[in-house]
């Protein structure tokens, strides 16, 4: 299916690795010219030599200078802006809230939700400009359900949902759409830490965690970043010229999180 992306001028943070790198080939592939930030600068070494055609730069979304830098240079090689996806997060700490240190809130929350708005106030201004405007958020999960000792990220991702519905209200008028995605358990070396921290705080072994967390799946099979990436290439598609506001779970139909 050709979704009308050649030539679409895409930025996607965090996309050197995992799903943002799935989401950045997805749209090379489909003939965008995509612009990629990271803070794992071997990732974004590895991503120079296997995709020369996607630039990527060192940045730190948390940092509001960092960003501002990057925008400038992604906007001016780009020659403007049709698509920004907000990918950058953390998995954040696994503890009780009384043993979760503030530092550690702080930065989850600095990654996760307010590296959206550093990002999206700069990409406001050149969206409007495009004739096929989008902003794609990615949320969790965790943004729709209660999610035992992980409250700095499900805080985050819940976050995400109401400025990404804010944002569909006010950007609307001038035919910007803002979706959230709300992965479920994706495949890959982050949902195998993230496993593995739940394991030891709960002294339970790997395998039982993870078949407690499969068991809330009616479809209970793991994301792919490739499905994900397929999502948010329709969004940005003028296929998906009428959803915005909208938070979208790719998640196996979860019944909850444990």
């Amino acid at each position: 299916m050709d979704l009308g992306l050649k030539g679409h001028r895409v930025i996607v943070t965090a996309g050197a690795n995992g799903i943002g790198l799935a989401v950045a080939r997805a749209f090379a592939a489909e003939g965008a010219r995509v612009q990629v930030c990271d803070v794992d600068q071997a990732a974004l070494d590895a991503l120079a030599e296997s995709d020369p055609a996607i630039p990527g730069t060192h940045c730190d979304v948390s940092n509001r200078a960092a960003v501002t830098a990057f925008f400038e240079e992604a906007l001016e090689d780009l020659g403007g802006l049709d698509c920004l996806v907000n990918n950058a997060g953390i998995a954040g700490p696994t503890a009780p809230v009384e043993a979760i240190e503030p530092e550690d809130w702080d930065q989850t929350l600095a990654v996760c939700l307010t590296s959206q708005f550093n990002c999206t106030r700069l990409a406001v201004e050149p969206l409007k400009a495009s004739g096929n405007p989008s902003i794609i958020n990615l949320s969790s999960a965790a943004g729709r359900f209660g999610f035992r000792n992980r409250t700095p990220y499900a805080a985050a991702k819940w976050g995400v949902i109401g400025f990404s519905r804010s944002l569909s209200r006010e950007l609307g008028p001038f035919g910007i759409r803002v979706n959230a995605i709300l992965p479920g358990i994706v495949a890959g070396e982050r949902q195998d830490r993230v496993i593995a921290a739940k394991a030891r705080s709960l002294n339970k072994s790997f395998d039982e965690v993870e078949a407690e967390i499969m068991s809330q799946c009616s479809i209970p099979q793991m994301v792919t970043a490739q499905e994900l990436a397929d999502m948010m290439l329709f969004l940005a598609s003028t296929r998906g010229k009428t959803i915005s506001g909208q938070a979208i779970g790719i998640d196996g139909d979860l019944q909850g999180l444990v």
